[in-house]
């Protein structure tokens, strides 16, 4: 999947959404998802200390690099969903991003230490 396709869903999730919570209004709807990515972080904690093995024996045996994977894509998912309520173009901020991170590393040629 390119970024153009998966922002094309993004763009149908959203209006998805916005049926689920009642056609509810702009700044409910950023409250909602941002409530939302917080949760996602969460589980894609648990996931991160599952992997590590830093769970207690009960958690640990429902880790799986699979569900790891998922918590990742959620919260890809659900930070794109936001940014695009928000008016923000994510493949512009990240291409600007991209742009700002590789200039600073060409300035400072020791970045890595």
């Amino acid at each position: 999947m390119d970024i153009k396709d998966l922002l094309k869903f993004i763009q149908k999730e959203e209006t998805r959404l916005k049926d689920h919570y009642n056609n509810a209004d702009d700044e409910k709807m950023i409250l909602a998802i941002t409530v939302k990515l917080n949760e996602e972080m969460g589980e894609l904690c648990q996931e991160v200390l599952g992997k590590l093995k830093l769970h207690r024996k009960s958690k640990l045996d429902r880790y799986s690099s699979q569900t790891l994977k998922e918590e990742f894509a959620d919260v890809l998912i659900t930070t794109l969903i936001l940014a695009n309520k928000m008016g923000v173009d994510a493949a512009q901020a990240l291409e600007e991003k991209v742009d700002k991170i590789n200039e600073r590393n060409k300035l400072d040629k020791n970045w890595w230490k």
